[in-house]
């Protein structure tokens, strides 16, 4: 289940569903690349990476960011943006790959995460 977190006129953020914060931002236009993306949207898309990479480090305290854009199951822009820890199921390995134990990440509650992203969101 993926949950809506922040939208506006050009983008929004959904939630993925997963033992750690995982976030990802779409274009509300489907565009295919990045580089079809307008220039002033691109713009906003790092823009907005950067509030979310900030909030999650502050808030969660992560071993470590990762972003994604890979785009080959669902062929559209969008950017995964996940704060990783030692003790998820993966790391080191990527979300995608082989899960190496049962994770054991104790996270504060994800609802105060979701308010200051969207008050930082504002901004924008």
């Amino acid at each position: 289940m993926h949950m809506l977190i922040y939208e506006d006129s050009e983008i929004y953020i959904e939630k993925h569903d997963s033992e750690i914060p995982w976030l990802k931002i779409f274009t509300k236009e489907p565009y295919k690349e990045l580089g079809d993306v307008p220039k002033v949207l691109r713009i906003k898309l790092w823009e907005v990476y950067d509030i979310l990479e900030y909030e999650m480090k502050h808030y969660y305290n992560p071993t470590k960011i990762n972003m994604a854009s890979f785009a080959n199951m669902l062929p559209r822009v969008h950017i995964h943006v996940m704060a990783r820890f030692e003790e998820d199921s993966y790391f080191p390995n990527p979300m995608w790959g082989e899960k190496l134990r049962d994770g054991n990440v104790e996270l504060p509650p994800a609802k105060d995460f979701y308010k200051r992203v969207f008050n930082a969101l504002q901004s924008v």
